[in-house]
């Protein structure tokens, strides 16, 4: 068999799937930036776990990184969820019109 590369969606999903993982983008994302110590403090993950969490977010495109010094600050690139948006959108489309089929069908029935 041969394995394709993920496409872009399937990529971000991945990397929100993980519960801990999310809570990571989450903290990063109501930051406007922060280090692997600041998210490692009061989570109860380690240090080495907060890393490769940012490690895969940020192969997903969900954050980026800025080096100074010796810290490395960590933001959240809201553009990397395009994917899902999108994926999202076509999809609500097939949902909104079923939603107003039904709404249809009720107001029918009991007008």
């Amino acid at each position: 068999m041969i394995e394709t590369a993920p496409n872009p969606v399937t990529t971000v999903m991945r990397a929100l799937a993980d519960p801990t993982r999310r809570a990571v983008f989450e903290r990063v994302f109501e930051s406007k930036e922060i280090t692997v110590a600041e998210l490692t403090r009061g989570s109860g993950v380690t240090q080495g776990a907060i890393s490769q969490h940012l490690k895969s977010l940020k192969q997903a495109g969900l954050v980026a990184e800025r080096a100074e010094g010796r810290n490395v600050y960590y933001r959240a690139a809201p553009q990397g969820l395009e994917p899902l948006v999108t994926w999202m959108d076509h999809y609500g489309v097939f949902w909104r019109e079923r939603f107003q089929n039904l709404r249809d069908l009720l107001k029918e029935i009991d007008p």
